[in-house]
């Protein structure tokens, strides 16, 4: 989660193979860097939901990822689990959660969607100041799988124990990522006899962009099959989400900012998109190629995007019928002077500059909700999970992060929807969900939409489904399609 995607090629390292990044799963001796994480605590919980009560262990901990020749300790690797008491461990499934940024902690996953408590956070005025109390989650996941939540390094709690920038670089790039995250994940299902267990992987944003990744990497090299993804508000594919001369940015926002601009609420909003979605495909696409040069296609456009997105038609056929998401953002409601989520485009907030050329602001939902949810989290770790990580600041969302993120810098922007293809190919067996909100301008549903259909059908097109729902990126903030989601992934979980 981040208020733009940014991306390049993909990063090589002189340490990509998983034999150069060794794990354990309870760190113990003295680290080199940054002060090394405690040994894991174990406690029990019970929540008590409709018609059902949840008895629970929780495991707050670390794994220890080691340089493969010199056995130093590179990083410590946080996770909490929550595993429901009196299942057979090799039939009950195992739900590895992961966010995104990079630099975002699962702590939206957790405490917004799936985990046994939820912040209830209101989607259209969530605040700062906000008491940070959480709720049994009616919600969870717990009911028809285990979960557990992986924060990176420089994320969370987790940190990076080696010195130098190398170590540090090898971390924050593509593969670096996804070997550490495959690595940590074999590490916690050897460590907790997990191994025959039925193994699944939910990513949000940059996190569904990484699992497809981590399911060919876990596949290749760790050993460990995945039975299904979960992708919620995805990137697929970087390079359809940059770039001023690129049609497809464009394109493939348009529909969301249309939702927007109508007032479509429910997870039914999107058939009364057609029309938008076809233009958006068709004669849109038609007008951008044929340019700045041809007066009569700038016409069509001023007159056809405005009509869907409620902007002044001088606007729109002076940015060519391209409106990108910070522009989209400042006019929506600017004559209220405010400012529209890009996480949400129903939310907006208020304008700290409503008459300059440019404003600088905060996002209402993603700037509002990332105080509360650090302190929830915190809270929990230190009074409920019981783990001992001392004055050690939670990381909601690290902006050194993706700042220091390397995206490569080849031809080829990142992409994991070629890792989804060959996946799905070699296990006939892996079913994926992509789940959107309509809403959502930073990952539009619109985008997946069209890069699904390049997948071919395999065996079973069902294998491979998109579903949007009422609300925005953090689609879960949305009651409704907060249940929706659960309801959908217990189908693809259960195997139904």
């Amino acid at each position: 989660m981040r208020p733009a995607p940014v991306a390049g090629a993909e990063a090589g390292s002189p340490e990509t193979t998983s034999h150069q990044v060794q794990g354990e799963p309870h760190p113990q001796e003295p680290a080199t860097g940054q002060k090394a994480l405690p040994p894991p605590a174990t406690t029990s919980h019970t929540v008590e939901l409709p018609g059902r009560s949840l008895h629970f262990k929780a495991i707050a901990g670390a794994t220890r990822l080691r340089d493969g020749e010199s056995l130093s300790p590179r990083a410590d690797i946080a996770t909490v689990a929550f595993l429901l008491e009196g299942a057979d461990p090799a039939k009950r499934p195992v739900t590895f959660a992961i966010n995104g940024g990079p630099g975002a902690s699962s702590a939206w996953l957790d405490l917004g969607a799936l985990g046994p408590w939820r912040l209830p956070l209101d989607r259209n005025a969530p605040s700062p100041s906000m008491s940070p109390v959480v709720v049994d989650n009616t919600d969870t996941w717990l009911d028809f799988t285990d979960l557990v939540f992986i924060d990176p390094p420089g994320t969370g709690y987790s940190r990076i124990l080696a010195k130098g920038d190398e170590t540090r670089r090898h971390f924050y790039s593509v593969n670096g990522d996804i070997e550490a995250l495959a690595v940590a994940i074999r590490k916690w299902l050897t460590a907790n006899k997990r191994l025959e267990s039925p193994k699944f992987i939910v990513g949000e944003s940059y996190g569904g962009f990484r699992a497809p990744k981590l399911a060919r990497r876990l596949q290749d090299n760790e050993g460990i099959g995945i039975e299904g993804l979960i992708l919620v508000s995805p990137v697929l594919d970087f390079s359809w989400f940059e770039g001023a001369n690129n049609p497809l940015t464009f394109a493939t926002r348009l529909p969301s900012q249309a939702a927007a601009a109508r007032g479509l609420t429910g997870s039914d909003g999107r058939a009364a998109l057609s029309d938008v979605e076809a233009y958006a495909a068709g004669p849109y696409l038609t007008d951008l190629l044929r340019g700045e040069r041809d007066p009569q296609a700038l016409t069509r456009l001023a007159e056809r995007v405005s009509g869907f997105t409620g902007l002044d038609p001088a606007l729109v056929r002076k940015l060519g019928g391209r409106i990108d998401i910070a522009t989209f953002a400042r006019e929506k409601n600017r004559a209220g002077a405010k400012i529209s989520s890009i996480y949400d485009a129903r939310v907006s907030g208020y304008d700290p500059s409503p008459h300059a050329a440019a404003s600088e602001y905060s996002d209402p939902i993603l700037d509002a909700a990332k105080t509360p949810l650090a302190s929830a989290m915190a809270d929990i770790t230190a009074n409920r999970l019981g783990w001992p990580v001392g004055e050690e600041r939670y990381e909601i969302l690290n902006e050194s992060v993706s700042h220091a993120w390397d995206f490569g810098s080849g031809r080829n922007r990142p992409e994991s929807l070629s890792d989804l293809k060959q996946a799905m190919a070699l296990d006939p067996r892996l079913r994926v969900l992509v789940v959107h909100g309509l809403t959502d301008q930073v990952t539009p549903y619109f985008a997946s939409k069209l890069l699904i259909d390049q997948v071919p059908p395999l065996d079973d097109p069902g294998r491979l489904r998109l579903k949007v729902y009422g609300g925005g990126h953090m689609l879960y903030f949305d009651n409704k399609s907060r249940a929706d989601l659960r309801e959908d992934a217990r189908h693809l979980i259960e195997g139904k």
